[in-house]
């Protein structure tokens, strides 16, 4: 199993066990969020090489967690087929848009924080696949273990280009460290009271439905 710890001192808070119950209680819901999820991850990608065509190391990067995405939508929705499943629209989960809404509106701070919170997300990601392996059946298993190694690639990635845009932004304003890690902290802590509280519907990245 791939080592995640690094992921794990990095978030705030474990999942609930909760939100595992949840998600045990409805396999089906589960995996047709997962493969949402997948989808949105490559459409941020990709609206990030459209965004910054300036920034040569993020086009580059972003392509290729883009393809790996949609690779990971493609193992999923075979799995649903496999099982007899249907892939009905559904609404999103208020995670990402929520964490996207504590976004600055103004560069450089816009890219910075759209990165932070790309790799607070794919760090949550990752720690759910791993949470949620050992109750699954061997093939959900497998395939959740074997998205650790991606996801927690995707999160170095992003977390490492939100520090060189810090660095190296079209103003040469230079963020200092403190300040950037005191702005990972502030994101993280507000992902902590998602993660946390009570949700109405269950989803990938919902907090507990407590009925």
């Amino acid at each position: 199993m791939t080592d995640i710890s690094h992921i794990q001192s990095f978030l705030l808070c474990e999942t609930p066990q909760a939100w595992i119950n949840n998600a045990l209680d409805d396999i089906h819901l589960l995996l047709i969020d997962h493969a949402n999820c997948e989808k949105k991850a490559a459409s941020t990608a990709i609206n990030l090489i459209y965004r910054y065509v300036d920034n040569f190391e993020l086009m580059n990067k972003m392509s290729k967690l883009a393809r790996e995405e949609l690779r990971h939508f493609e193992q999923v929705i075979l799995i649903m087929k496999k099982r007899g499943m249907e892939y009905p629209q559904i609404e999103a989960a208020r995670y990402a848009g929520e964490l996207r809404r504590k976004a600055s509106k103004v560069e450089p701070n816009k890219l910075i924080d759209t990165l932070i919170i790309g790799a607070i997300i794919e760090a949550r990601s990752c720690e759910r696949f791993a949470k949620l392996a050992p109750y699954l059946d061997d093939e959900l298993k497998t395939f959740y273990l074997s998205l650790l190694k991606s996801e927690s690639r995707h999160y170095e990635d992003y977390l490492s280009l939100a520090k060189k845009a810090s660095k190296n932004n079209v103003d040469q304003c230079i963020i200092e460290d403190e300040v950037f890690e005191g702005r990972v902290r502030e994101l993280l802590e507000f992902e902590r009271t998602l993660i946390l509280a009570e949700d109405q519907e269950f989803r990938f990245h919902s907090g507990p439905v407590l009925v």
